[in-house]
């Protein structure tokens, strides 16, 4: 297992599977209303989309093809973030960000996601980085041990999580307005919705799909299976440099604030 190995993952052309990933994360009620009743004005994906997408790339930048030292600096940064996110006392459910345990949901979903992009735009056994994808969640406070030893048991922890998913009307109205991609000027949002919305909906397992209430057909994934057939073509004879992008330019973007004194989050 090597960090080359997870590298190989991160492929530009993984941000189509972005909406669907945070909607897998968030169909856990504490995740969901940690987002949704979040104080944290500055993390606001609806009121800075573009901050808040730069953060959360570069997380998934650092986590994967960052060094240990960039890791616990980013850590630090997302911390001083993470102390605001706790329920109160009318929150519908209890949620603290620094729940290891809804983190570790967090990056099994990251994995997964990680998986189906590996799938469909590289090729090759995905379980191959499996172990190595721990640092999803060791970036933050996951602890080692808590990671599944083996792919087998990380279905078993998987079918478990599974369970537990429930999007109730709020969290669901907030992820619809992400699937609309409402947080973007109507000039862009509204001829990419159809879109953006149809690849959300194939990225998403069926269990998802159903809480989120968005139809598919056997006609949609025919036509989902074209997309990704021919984009995976495509990425696969591009020069890794361009293949990672925007994730390394990201990564670059974090190392010239570590030089900088820069604030990282």
């Amino acid at each position: 297992m090597t960090e080359t190995a997870l590298q190989d993952a991160v492929v530009g052309a993984g941000l189509l599977a972005g909406t669907a990933n945070v909607i897998m994360q968030l169909s856990r009620a504490p995740v969901g209303y940690g987002v949704v009743e979040s104080s944290v004005d500055s993390g606001n994906l609806f009121r800075h989309p573009v901050k808040r997408t730069r953060t959360t790339l570069t997380y998934l930048a650092v986590a994967t093809m960052g060094t240990d030292a960039e890791r616990a600096a980013y850590r630090r940064g997302v911390n001083e973030a993470h102390a605001q996110v706790h329920s109160k006392a009318g929150s519908p459910v209890a949620y603290n960000a620094f729940d290891t345990d809804l983190q570790l949901w967090v990056a099994a979903c990251l994995y997964k996601g990680f998986e189906d992009v590996h799938l469909a735009f590289v090729g090759g056994e995905p379980g191959s980085f499996y172990r190595d994808a721990a640092k999803l969640g060791t970036t933050l406070q996951v602890q080692p041990g808590m990671w599944p030893p083996d792919r087998a048991a990380f279905e078993d922890y998987w079918a478990a999580g599974l369970a537990e998913v429930s999007v109730d009307d709020t969290v669901r109205r907030y992820l619809t307005d992400l699937v609309d991609l409402r947080f973007l000027h109507p000039v862009v949002a509204v001829p990419g919705r159809r879109f953006h919305r149809f690849v959300t909906t194939g990225f998403l397992p069926p269990r998802f799909r159903d809480e989120m209430r968005l139809p598919w057909t056997d006609s949609d994934q025919r036509r989902f299976d074209a997309l990704l057939a021919a984009l995976g073509r495509v990425t696969r004879v591009l020069p890794a440099a361009v293949r990672r992008f925007p994730f390394n330019l990201c990564l670059w973007d974090l190392r010239r604030r570590l030089r900088t004194g820069r604030p990282l989050v």
